[in-house]
């Protein structure tokens, strides 16, 4: 028998104390596995609608076969596990800043952990995306058909001071080098969609759209919602 709140693991990090905890729903029993980053709740398992959904989104806009994704931020471990249930993908990278995250997945503690990293196609990496996305690509491996992140909560409120470069024009430019000529980049955001952001996506991107993700609410008896930003059309020189 569980009890109500279990904590997994308890580390410090850069950006603040990282919790994994795990608890049970009084009234289902259900296991609930939650994230908390200093006092604030990043992630729960009660919520995985719209990263699913940014890997589909964000897929379905690739065209062609065997293809090659990053993922921007491991997390709970849905946006890369639904990357992985699309048969095209033939390689997927994950990227997180926090080896502990990683950590929580080489040893399986969450729920799709074992599907995770017993599949052959993923690599997990440790290192700062924003970063490695500054960074000229290195080789043709280090290019991408599908680029998909969910690290900050928005492009207006961040993680860290030093991600908002990214959502810049100059940032997303520098991103696209690492993408293939048929590439895609989406993003996940807990706002909605912001006009101002799809200026700058538009300012890079030929094609961008806004998707609003509906997903009923548990702990409201409502509807929330995020938003799944997937922009494509690289412009002729990068």
């Amino acid at each position: 028998m569980i009890s109500r709140f279990e904590e997994l693991d308890w580390q410090e990090t850069p950006m603040g104390e990282l919790t994994l905890r795990r608890r049970a729903d009084p009234a289902t029993g259900e296991l609930i596995y939650e994230v908390k980053l200093k006092d604030e709740y990043l992630m729960s398992s009660l919520f995985t609608v719209a990263e699913e959904a940014l890997a589909t989104l964000g897929l379905a806009a690739a065209p062609g076969d065997a293809l090659d994704v990053v993922v921007g931020g491991l997390g709970l471990g849905y946006t890369a596990v639904t990357a992985l249930r699309d048969d095209r993908v033939r390689r997927l990278d994950v990227i997180d800043a926090l080896p502990a995250v990683i950590g929580w997945h080489e040893r399986e503690l969450l729920p799709v952990s074992a599907e995770l990293v017993r599949d052959t196609r993923t690599t997990l990496i440790h290192d700062d995306f924003f970063a490695v996305m500054r960074r000229a690509p290195a080789s043709d491996h280090e290019r991408y058909d599908a680029i998909l992140l969910d690290v900050d909560h928005s492009p207006r409120h961040t993680l860290d001071p030093s991600h908002a470069d990214l959502y810049t024009v100059a940032g997303l430019e520098s991103l696209t080098r690492h993408m293939s000529d048929r590439g895609v980049f989406a993003l996940w955001s807990d706002d909605p969609p912001d006009a101002e952001f799809m200026t700058t996506l538009a300012a890079v991107f030929t094609d961008t759209t806004a998707h609003v993700v509906d997903f009923d609410n548990r702990l409201t008896g409502g509807t929330s919602s995020n938003t799944v930003y997937v922009a494509t059309g690289l412009p002729a020189t990068r």
